[in-house]
């Protein structure tokens, strides 16, 4: 019986045998086969009988096969932490806040009453004293806000396009420190600088001058410092992005140099300058230990809340929707210019 081979796709079968030499020729009888040579690039396959069984899946390949088969149930499990945190630590939060602001308090034992009410939040729109603190807490965020624009422009300038790369490296750097210390460390250093007869005193008394002392001054210098990276480092990145020859063009057309800026780099940078505003506006008026620290008798919607938060919560529940009304203003509005399509 002719053996059975098993050959390579290609192979062609009627190639397979031949005839023999007469000295490969040892008995007459059998039948005179070689297999001849196959070519180089091809090959003769046999098929090997396996003993091994069917190999038994571990918990992890059934996982991972059911995973594979429904991407939505492997998109949901990857992203259920984020959202646990947002939808329960962070936005629960605020939901508890919000509800807590249309509660009482008892004025004899001080025991916080859940029963709704409207009376912190009226209490919040008549008195005088509340109506001066947000308006003086959004007016520390604006003056910071715009401070730290004016800082950002013409060090986003002359990093971009005049400065060496050392320098610009440099300047970088210096830009980024306030962000690697901690934020008790840089208010106290600020806190230490505006003492009376500090480090401020000492440097304006051959002038004849002293530092402002605390209050809001003060306040608004520390937060510029605290925040300030925030606003640097998107216009400086914008700038980079301006073409040089845009202002070569200006040039050549007979224009200042700040009419170059006011004209070409200003409205170019203006989604910088939104997207940068958004985190100095929000974090100013949203702090409360640099007012303390600095601020001096200066109060800001942070102090209130933190003064009110064990005599009266429902009250500086309340008071705590304030920033958060005005900052949805404050997004509302910059979504309304347009700038942010083009960050």
């Amino acid at each position: 019986m002719t053996p059975k081979h098993h050959l390579a796709p290609g192979f062609p079968p009627f190639a397979f045998f031949a005839p023999t030499s007469k000295e490969d020729r040892r008995d007459s009888s059998a039948p005179a086969m070689t297999a001849l040579k196959t070519p180089p690039d091809t090959a003769v396959t046999r098929t090997i009988p396996t003993t091994q069984g069917p190999r038994n899946s571990s918990l992890a390949d059934k996982i991972s096969r059911y995973l594979y088969i429904r991407p939505k149930v492997r998109v949901t499990g990857l992203l259920l932490l984020p959202l646990l945190w947002l939808g329960v630590l962070y936005l629960g939060s605020l939901a508890l806040l919000f509800i807590t602001a249309f509660w009482t308090t008892d004025s004899f034992t001080s025991k916080v009453i859940p029963a709704f009410t409207l009376e912190n939040f009226t209490e919040i729109l008549t008195q005088p004293a509340y109506q001066a603190t947000a308006l003086r807490t959004i007016g520390i965020a604006l003056a910071v806000t715009v401070l730290s624009a004016a800082l950002a422009l013409p060090l986003g300038l002359y990093m971009a396009k005049v400065a060496s790369p050392k320098m610009r490296a440099l300047l970088a750097i210096g830009i980024t420190l306030p962000l690697w210390a901690g934020y008790l460390v840089k208010v106290f250093s600020w806190r230490i600088i505006f003492s009376t007869g500090g480090p401020l005193d000492w440097l304006l008394a051959p002038f004849g001058a002293s530092g402002p002392g605390y209050g809001t001054t003060a306040l608004v210098i520390t937060l510029t410092y605290q925040w300030f990276p925030y606003m640097a480092v998107p216009v400086y990145s914008a700038f980079r992005q301006i073409p040089v020859n845009l202002f070569d063009a200006s040039s050549d057309l007979g224009a200042k140099s700040w009419a170059t800026v006011r004209t070409i780099a200003i409205p170019l940078l203006k989604p910088a300058f939104i997207a940068g505003s958004i985190f100095t506006f929000s974090l100013s008026l949203g702090d409360y230990i640099a007012a303390q620290f600095v601020g001096g008798k200066t109060q800001v919607i942070g102090t209130v809340i933190a003064s009110n938060i064990n005599l009266n919560p429902p009250l500086a529940a309340a008071f705590g929707i304030v920033p958060i009304i005005v900052v949805v203003i404050y997004l509302f509005l910059a979504r309304k210019t347009g700038a942010l399509k083009a960050l």
